[in-house]
């Protein structure tokens, strides 16, 4: 296991967990994520609107890979998606990597994990 990449994950869970006043993981980053990418704000969402918020969350995390291309909003402003590759089959251990690291990425364009 990358010593780096965990002190860089943890760091980021932590800073987040205390900015929104939560103990969050990987699946609550997720959703953090996806919140911010539908751009509506927190509201209360359904358990099927929750799924699809963290498929927003994956799709803006892995379109960068080449897995997924922004098609655009459809009528009651969701972001919609159209799958590019197809995804390595992968472990659990690794799916759960690629997703963290994508998270670390996307916030460290956004600048927020420093």
């Amino acid at each position: 296991m990358d010593i780096e990449f965990e002190k860089e994950w943890n760091a980021l869970v932590r800073k987040l967990s205390d900015q929104f006043n939560a103990e969050l993981d990987e699946q609550g980053v997720l959703f953090l994520i996806g919140v911010q990418e539908l751009g509506k704000g927190y509201r209360q969402f359904s358990k099927d609107q929750k799924l699809e918020v963290i498929h927003i969350a994956i799709c803006t995390l892995l379109a960068p890979y080449g897995y997924y291309e922004y098609e655009g909003m459809d009528a009651e402003g969701w972001p919609h998606w159209r799958s590019t590759a197809k995804l390595p089959h992968l472990k659990p251990m690794q799916q759960s990597r690629l997703i963290k690291e994508a998270i670390l990425d996307y916030f460290r364009k956004s600048d927020a994990v420093n």
